[in-house]
């Protein structure tokens, strides 16, 4: 007697999309901290506002995240990790090897918001523009505080480390770019210095210890080898200032480019750039808003 077993009925395959609250604690412990309409603007534009509230309390019912209040803002809340959400996310595919930096009280995390919170207005701005432009950039692709190590043992920790792929007809185009955040709360001649350090950067090629235990081939050539195809492009965006007070330390930047050996060596062969931040998010960043460290007319960040 033969028996006819009939299949379960499979149910729908899962979406490749992941839901909004694992979605919120990746955007979260990558950016380190976001406010409410930032999450918004990264994950859901096109939904109402009241779309991340339930996850948000979820996950602060639940012990994972914590906010604080801005200062003098109606109330807006700064969302980011708490310990156990710090720990519970370095396990995700997409923040795995980024070290976690738990913020442990509403107090601890006033202190960062400032420099945070304009890391993230920054990435909205490529965000916006590559959702209108039709490229890919998403709330992943913009790694905040990423160390690299310099000739004197000394660290180069750029403000973040952007990814942006250019769709521009049949071609795909990857790029990559140092960024750089200035607030003017530093001297404008400790702002320019940092083209020094990218120029080390460029330039370090680790020189072996010691006899080598086997006679395999070590790897050559400049230290950046390791994380990138090419040196990526350094942009730096200022805000915080009048636009004069902002023109002049542009001009001392393109200044260190023209007067430092080093530096001027660099940007023959990386583009350099600095732009507004205000302009960023009125205009976009490809459009012509980026001044040349090299000097030369205004242009796109992608034309550099």
């Amino acid at each position: 007697m033969t028996t006819t077993h009939k299949a379960a009925p499979s149910g729908p395959p899962p979406s490749p999309v992941e839901p909004l609250p694992h979605q919120l604690l990746a955007a979260l412990g990558q950016h380190r901290m976001a406010t409410t309409h930032q999450l918004h603007q990264l994950l859901r534009p096109g939904a109402a506002r009241q779309t991340l509230s339930g996850p948000l309390n979820k996950l602060r019912h639940d012990g994972l995240v914590d906010y604080t209040v801005l200062p003098a803002s109606k109330r807006t809340r700064a969302w980011y990790l708490t310990s156990e959400g710090a720990r519970l996310t370095r396990d995700f595919p997409a923040l795995r090897g980024r070290p976690p930096y738990p913020i442990t009280s509403a107090t601890a995390a006033s202190l960062k918001t400032p420099h945070t919170l304009t890391s993230v207005r920054t990435h909205l701005a490529f965000v916006t523009d590559a959702r209108r432009r039709g490229d890919e950039h998403g709330h992943l692709d913009w790694t905040p505080e990423v160390s690299h190590p310099l000739s004197d043992g000394k660290q180069l920790i750029t403000d973040a480390v952007m990814h942006y792929t250019l769709t521009e007809t049949a071609e795909r185009t990857k790029l990559r770019a140092f960024v750089e955040i200035d607030r003017a709360t530093m001297s404008s001649e400790r702002l320019a210095s940092k083209l020094i350090d990218y120029a080390r950067l460029w330039s370090y090629e680790p020189q072996p210890v010691g006899r080598p235990r086997s006679r395999q081939p070590t790897a050559s050539g400049p230290v950046w080898l390791r994380w990138y195809p090419v040196f990526p492009r350094v942009l730096i965006v200022l805000t915080g200032a009048t636009r004069n007070v902002l023109d002049n330390r542009i001009n001392d930047l393109q200044a260190m480019v023209a007067e430092h050996p080093h530096v001027e060596a660099l940007a023959r062969q990386v583009p350099l750039g600095a732009a507004i931040l205000e302009d960023l998010e009125a205009m976009g960043p490809t459009t012509g808003v980026w001044e040349p460290l090299v000097g030369g007319e205004s242009r796109p960040w992608t034309e550099l």
